[in-house]
Order: structure tokens, then C-alpha cells, then sequence
């Protein structure tokens, strides 16, 4: 099915995309896992603004119903390395929108995150928390946003991870966009890995495959929330916008999670994420963060090794995550991540 020939509803979009992502060809790391296999890179972290990122399809929508709704203020969190906190400020900036953010902890070593300091840079009121804990995190998102309307602002407050039915609307079109550019490369993949988080990006990319007629194994490579609490918030999303596209909703077989790759939790690095980071720019000259996409990574890596992808297409969704590759990782707790 020509993926062109669906149309979300009448979703109001404010533009931040001005092209596709890239996808580009992976040919000397997957020989170096062994090959027998096709990979793809589908290079979110080129998109435009602030080093990139798969949030910033999320956003298009998130920022239509802002501005739909006459909101002045865009008010959101997550922890320091969070991608989408960063694209918030930066989506924020162009549309002339104030952007606050709460960070929960802990804080950089020695002060300020990338992300942050880029965050401040983009004109964002940045509240850093010193714990991790999730409920404090948003107790202070929620009295933020009493305190702004209380000061006669209309703040729009954006989920964790941008993660919502009308955020998640973005990456069903980016299904589309990828089986279009693969058109022309032998058809759809066969397999796409991507790290997740929240969800909202498994369960964007699912419901747009699935509305095409594709059978494509969609993988959730864990790298931050429990796998029992992450699937339960893609089938939720899964549900919530088949309902909006008018298709039907993925079977819960079709929520496919490795959890083989989160080690002591968000945040923490790991032996085979940092091998995985090194072998693909090696290969590839390309980069990824230690935080979400060397995870996902070195799933690609064990399963490539294994022959558990062989004769398979296989797509790797880059999501982003440059700055982290800018500051110090240290013991971060895994408690309350997101």
C-alpha cells in the first residue's frame, strides 16, 4: 500500500521537519557482526534543531494543540539526559513559546548536564531536582503549572517523552516515510529495532506499519522503565491512536520487548553498549549516546552475532541523543527513571 495514501486526521501540526531523516546503509557493521544480513540506519539524530532527534516529530503535534489551545507556555520534564526535554526548549524557541523544564536528578557531576546547559541556551527555565524519584518530579511539574496560571499564563504541559496519542501521531508518520524511501531498496524491513523509553515511538512506528498491512517485527530494546510498566504504556498509546487513525489497534504479540540490554538501570552504562558504540562509528563514522541508542546498539550486535537476523532487513532507528556523549556518567540510580 502506497503509504501516502493514508492521512492522519486533521491534527494541527505546527512544521519543525524541513525533510526526511536519512537512512543510510550499514554494510561494514553488519559484516563486522558476522553479516549474512541487510541494515539500515534511519538517522533521526540529523533531523533539525538542537543536535537532533526523534522527539521533534512528537512535537509537531504537541505544539499544534498547544497553539490550538492558546497556551503561551510549554511545561514539561524528565531526567537530564532526556532528548526530549532538550527538543521542548528548542521546539519552544521557534515558535515563540516559553519552555520550562523539571529535571530530576541527580545532577550532572560538577554542575550543569549537556543537555541542560543547552536547555538554558534555547531561553528554557530549567528546575533541577535532586532526586530521582518520580512522584517528586511531578508534584513540582504540577505546582508549576498552578503557579503559572495562577500568574494568568496558559501553560500546555507535555507529557514524559512527549509519549501521548497526539505525539505518537508524529512517528506514524515516520513508518511512512521510511517504507517510502525503502521503496526503492527491495520493500519494507523486515525487522526495526529502536531503543524505548516511555513508548511512544514503539507505538507510533507499530500503528503506521500495521495501517499499511506490514508484518514488520517492531523491537523495544528497554533502556529505561520496567518491561512490564513500558509494555503496558505502548499498548495503551497503540490503542489510543489506532483509535485516532481509524485502524485497528496491534495484537499484544505485536509488542515485542528486549530487555537483554538495560544492565543496572537508565543512565548506567554498560560493557556491551560501550563495544557497540565503538564498533559502529569504527564502521560507520557514526556516533551515538551511551544513554538510549548504544543500548539498543548492542542488541543489534547480539542478535547479529547470533545469526538471529540472518537473510533479514533490518532497520536501526537512530533516535538521537548527541549531547550525552558530552558529559560524565556516573552511578545514577535507576529508581524513577524515565
Amino acid at each position: 500500500m502506497d503509504p501516502f495514501a493514508i492521512r492522519l486526521p486533521d491534527l494541527p501540526r505546527y512544521p519543525l521537519l524541513d525533510r526526511p531523516s536519512p537512512l543510510q546503509p550499514a554494510a561494514r557493521f553488519a559484516e563486522a557482526l558476522g553479516g549474512g544480513f541487510e541494515l539500515w540506519l534511519k538517522r533521526e539524530d540529523l533531523l533539525p534543531l538542537a543536535f537532533g532527534g526523534n522527539k521533534l516529530r512528537n512535537l509537531e503535534f504537541l505544539l499544534g494543540e498547544a497553539l490550538g489551545q492558546g497556551a503561551d507556555v510549554l511545561v514539561t520534564s524528565g531526567r537530564r539526559w532526556s532528548n526530549h526535554c532538550r527538543l521542548t526548549a528548542a521546539a519552544g524557541a521557534r515558535a515563540g513559546l516559553d519552555v520550562h523544564v523539571v529535571l530530576s536528578g541527580p545532577p550532572a557531576p560538577g554542575g550543569e548536564s549537556a543537555n541542560g546547559r543547552i536547555e538554558r541556551l534555547l531561553g528554557a527555565t530549567v528546575h533541577q531536582l535532586d532526586s530521582a524519584d518520580r512522584a517528586a518530579r511531578e508534584a513540582c511539574e504540577a505546582g508549576l503549572v498552578a503557579e503559572l496560571r495562577a500568574a494568568g499564563r496558559r501553560p500546555y504541559r507535555i507529557p514524559v517523552g512527549g509519549s501521548s496519542a497526539v505525539g505518537a501521531a508524529g512517528q506514524v508518520l515516520a513508518a511512512f516515510e521510511l517504507v517510502a524511501q525503502l521503496e526503492s531498496f527491495g520493500g519494507p524491513p523486515d525487522v526495526l529495532m529502536l531503543p524505548s523509553a516511555t513508548g511512544g515511538t514503539q507505538a507510533g512506528l507499530l500503528v503506521g506499519l500495521r495501517a499499511l498491512g506490514l508484518a514488520t517485527r517492531v523491537v523495544g530494546v528497554v533502556v529505561a522503565r520496567p518491561p512490564d510498566e513500558l509494555a503496558l504504556a505502548v499498548a495503551a498509546t497503540s490503542a489510543k491512536l489506532a483509535e485516532l487513525l481509524g485502524t485497528e489497534a496491534p495484537d499484544d504479540a505485536d509488542i515485542v520487548l528486549d530487555a537483554s540490554q538495560l544492565g543496572e538501570g537508565y543512565g548506567i552504562p554498560t560493557a556491551a553498549a560501550d563495544e557497540a558504540a565503538l564498533l559502529l562509528g569504527r564502521t560507520e563514522a557514526v556516533l551515538v549516546d551511551p544513554i538510549y541508542t548504544a543500548k539498543a546498539l548492542a542488541a543489534v550486535v547480539a542478535l547479529g552475532r547470533s545469526g538471529a537476523l540472518a537473510g533479514q532487513r533490518v532497520v536501526f532507528w537512530h533516535a538521537g541523543g548527541t549531547p550525552g556523549l558530552f558529559e560524565p556518567l556516573d552511578g545514577a540510580t535507576a529508581e524513577g527513571s524515565r
